[in-house]
């Protein structure tokens, strides 16, 4: 399958249609200016606490982009590493590693020795990261819901990539996110590198209304994003160091359930999104030791209509507001920054893959603060879009629940249409 999403040129479409593509006008028009691209009823009538803090403003790409599917055939993908050669290392929520080549499309058999993991639920294999070091040392670190005698918990692990691409040697689960909890929802997931060589580790406060406390309870790894070294261990300088009443790998806390992380290409500050319940998703900019409110605040409801707490607030002084949230719920999964150069106007935006919304997010973000979002892909059916990646050649990579690869952002030469 492939589209392709054009420069404004009103004949182009017909064109397009002679050589097997289907094509789409992109270009922000003044009908669209000033108008939230979310045009749905929202859940609640809360107010939000500055200007711009939801349904901000629609914007849609002018660059002309191609869109493909690469594979249909993985099997409920769940994360992407790009390697050094520009292949993709994915993980399969019930536990499979799979490198696709997404100039062939050819998706590799098995990776074997990643080990067991809990897939029931919202569990499984899940995000994975390549060691900063990897063209030399061959190193995965990946995250998976574990399973012991009293129920699971996220765990990390890592293990080196045979030579011969088949299995991983050495496996070592090098952090356990505790306590364990009998039950199969909000296992955050996501992992990343930072420039210095520590990870952050994404974990979901497990969802049910006797565990959320816990996203308060600096005592407790659940509901948190973590900050640990290479073996697992607290990485030196963080906020809750030497503090007898935390644990120390707490980097911020008070975070429901964050399946989506990453580092702003040029400022380098950390950002994640978070599911909310039945709206009041979320997108933070995180900061070391920061409360962000969960579930004491919430721009959210109940799964039932109920509200959430008694009574509900969504602001507090001392808890941090979320930069955007959205209302009915993005259902927001993995996300990156874009830094490549075939879409110029992309430059620095962020892209949400988006689960219940059917849809990739292009936010664009200013001093800070969203200005600008666009729906991509959001004509593809019910794909559920569960992580996004920009390889090496500058394009996007995004997976759905259903097995899908597309490719997003390869540049297009009108050429072509051009001269019949």
């Amino acid at each position: 399958m492939k589209l392709i999403f054009p420069l404004v040129l009103t004949s182009l479409a017909a064109l397009s249609c002679n050589n097997a593509t289907s094509t789409s006008n992109n270009t922000t028009t003044t009908d669209s200016l000033n108008k939230s691209v979310t045009t749905e009823k929202p859940n609640t009538n809360y107010k939000p606490a500055f200007e711009g803090q939801t349904r901000i403003a629609a914007v849609k790409t002018e660059t002309g982009y191609e869109v493909k599917v690469i594979t249909e055939s993985l099997k409920s993908p769940w994360g992407i590493a790009v390697l050094p050669d520009g292949r993709l290392l994915i993980t399969e929520k019930k536990g499979t590693l799979r490198i696709v080549d997404p100039a062939s499309g050819t998706v590799s058999e098995k990776i074997e020795g990643v080990g067991e993991v809990d897939d029931k639920g919202q569990g499984g294999l899940l995000g994975l990261a390549l060691d900063p070091d990897f063209a030399t040392n061959r190193m995965v670190y990946w995250v998976f819901s574990e399973k012991v005698d009293k129920g699971n918990h996220t765990a990390v692990a890592k293990g080196k990539l045979a030579e011969d691409e088949k299995s991983i040697q050495n496996k070592q689960v090098i952090y356990r996110a505790l306590p364990t909890y009998d039950g199969d929802k909000h296992y955050g997931g996501r992992i990343v590198f930072a420039k210095d060589g520590n990870l952050f580790i994404s974990t979901g406060e497990r969802s049910d209304k006797e565990t959320r406390p816990q996203a308060q309870d600096l005592k407790s790894a659940l509901g948190k994003i973590l900050r640990i070294t290479k073996d697992g261990k607290p990485a030196a300088g963080n906020p809750f160091e030497g503090n007898k009443d935390a644990l120390p790998e707490i980097y911020s806390y008070g975070h429901r359930n964050t399946q989506g992380l990453a580092f702003h290409p040029e400022t380098g500050t950390l950002w994640n999104n978070e599911f909310g319940p039945l709206g009041g998703d979320e997108l933070n900019l995180i900061k070391a030791g920061v409360n962000y409110g969960w579930p004491t605040i919430t721009y959210g409801l109940e799964y039932s209509g109920d509200a959430i707490g008694n009574p509900p607030i969504q602001q507090k002084e001392g808890l941090e507001q979320p930069v955007y949230y959205w209302d009915p719920v993005l259902s927001p999964s993995g996300m990156t920054f874009y830094s490549g150069t075939n879409i110029p106007e992309w430059k620095n935006n962020l892209f949400l893959a988006g689960l219940n919304s059917y849809h990739i997010s292009r936010l664009v973000i200013k001093d800070n603060k969203v200005v600008g979002e666009e729906h991509i892909l959001d004509k593809e059916g019910k794909q559920r879009f569960r992580d996004i990646a920009q390889g090496k050649d500058g394009a996007l990579y995004a997976i759905t629940d259903g097995g899908r690869l597309y490719k997003i952002g390869g540049t297009i030469s009108l050429t072509p249409y051009l001269k019949k």
